[in-house]
């Protein structure tokens, strides 16, 4: 099944990219489902849809034959079991910063004797008629992305990387910036350093890593390729729509003369 395919080709080595869903929109969601992209990311974190919008954004993305993954608000073992629940072929875990953080989103996402995850009979298991066969898909395919914000998760990112069931990470540069009191600072030194440390482990980590390319920026996208980077997020439905929207109302005054 497609949507369970994802761990296997992020161990491969292969590069993939992916978007970004911040509505609860399930025709935005089916647009970007049909459009390309390698998976999709439903923001529960900053995101505006509700749990029952989350099921319906997790239906139309893996039956459009993409891996759904869900960014879950916190590390939380509620919020990652309501993901999987709702179908989620795996979760993207923010501010984990430490070896324990990780253990705890891993445990969090597999059933015993893997993990810790309760079990509850609901869409993703067939509505009651499938466990054992999600049982297994899960217990192999799980995908676990863990989200890099902070400067004590650059000083412990080989021994997060490391924990078995950590499938690759992204690097938060905004909230990083943040943890040293700079957020948004780019050209600080200071955030220069933390980032460029954090960038290291992209070129060099067996894990795939990279970032969120929030604006259609063609040539950063270029770049993080040729940096390395292995797991790219690109865009989101709004960003793309707000583009377009700015990008066209800009012809229509200058069409118009104004």
């Amino acid at each position: 099944m497609t949507v369970w395919t994802l761990k296997e080709r992020l161990a491969s080595g292969e590069t993939t990219i992916g978007s970004w869903l911040s509505f609860g929109s399930p025709l935005l969601a089916e647009m970007m489902a049909k459009s390309g992209f390698d998976w999709l990311v439903i923001d529960m974190e900053h995101g505006t849809s509700s749990v029952t919008e989350l099921v319906h954004l997790c239906q139309v993305v893996g039956l459009c034959g993409v891996p759904p993954l869900v960014r879950v608000g916190e590390n939380d073992p509620r919020l990652i079991k309501q993901a999987m629940d709702a179908g989620a072929a795996g979760i993207v875990v923010p501010m984990v910063n430490s070896v324990s953080d990780a253990e705890a989103a891993r445990d969090s996402l597999y059933y015993p004797p893997v993990g810790t995850r309760g079990v509850g009979l609901t869409r993703a298991h067939a509505f009651g008629l499938g466990f054992d066969k999600y049982k297994d898909d899960s217990g192999k395919h799980s995908t676990l992305i863990v989200q890099i914000e902070h400067f004590e998760a650059v000083d412990a990112l080989d021994q997060i990387l490391a924990v078995e069931g950590v499938d690759g990470f992204i690097v938060g540069p905004y909230d990083m910036s943040g943890s040293i009191g700079k957020p948004g600072q780019f050209d600080d030194p200071d955030v220069k350093a933390l980032l460029n440390r954090a960038s290291e482990f992209v070129t060099t980590s067996e894990k795939p890593g990279g970032y969120h390319i929030v604006h259609s920026d063609h040539r950063m996208l270029k770049q993080r390729l040729a940096e390395g980077c292995r797991f790219l997020a690109y865009g989101t439905e709004m960003v793309f729509l707000a583009e377009k929207l700015r990008d066209e109302m800009e012809f229509v005054s200058s069409a118009k003369g104004g």
